[in-house]
Formats: structure tokens, sequence, C-alpha cells
């Protein structure tokens, strides 16, 4: 039973559906865990980059008010960010965006490049 409570902590989407949604209106907070150097080559409009490697110093900027999605580069550290904010840091508003950047490439925005 417990796996399947923290399975819940967080929400999983696609690129494409949190494409939709942002062009729906929705005020999304776009959170890159990625690396700087993986920055360096390709990022998102209007996403904030903070490295996973650092959470511990970025935590508490992090808004509260509003849904954070969080992305990497294909989706795994982007859903162990989710689950230690969800864990550790009481985080209720989360979701983790599958296939991360290089998905939103592909399906969302071809001109971010791939790597």
């Amino acid at each position: 039973m417990p796996l399947a409570k923290e399975l819940n902590m967080y929400n999983n989407q696609s690129a494409e559906e949190i494409a939709a949604r942002i062009a729906a209106g929705e005020d999304l907070y776009l959170l890159d865990v990625r690396e700087p150097n993986e920055w360096e080559i390709a990022s998102i409009a209007k996403s904030e980059h903070k490295a996973m490697s650092h959470i511990n110093e970025w935590v508490g900027e992090l808004p509260q008010d509003r849904e954070i999605v969080v992305f990497c580069h294909h989706g795994g550290r982007s859903a162990q960010v989710c689950h230690a904010l969800a864990t550790q840091a009481g985080f209720t508003q989360l979701t983790n965006m599958t296939g991360g950047i290089d998905r939103w490439s592909l399906a969302v925005d071809p001109s971010v490049k791939r790597y």
C-alpha cells in the first residue's frame, strides 16, 4: 500500500499535455533540473533552471502557490525531484513532464536542440 500512495504524490504528463496547458493560459512554473552544461545546449522558454545536484540550495525559492512542472532530459531525474519535493518539502502541486526536454523538442518545439 505505501507504494501506491507514493505513486500519487505527483502527476505525470507528457510534453504535449504541458504545452497544451500553457497554450490554454495555465500559470505553470516550469522547473528545469538538468545540469548547467545541459541547459546551455537547450532550454524551454520561460522555464527556471535549478540543477538537481543543488536542490538543497534552491528548494526554499520555489513557489508554493502554483503548480510546479519539473523536467529534465527524459523524465527520470525530474521524477526523483518531484518525489523529493513531495516527501521532504511538502509540495503538493507537482507534475513530472515525462519525456523531458527531448520529447519537447520532438513533439512541441523542434527549434529546441536535441542532444
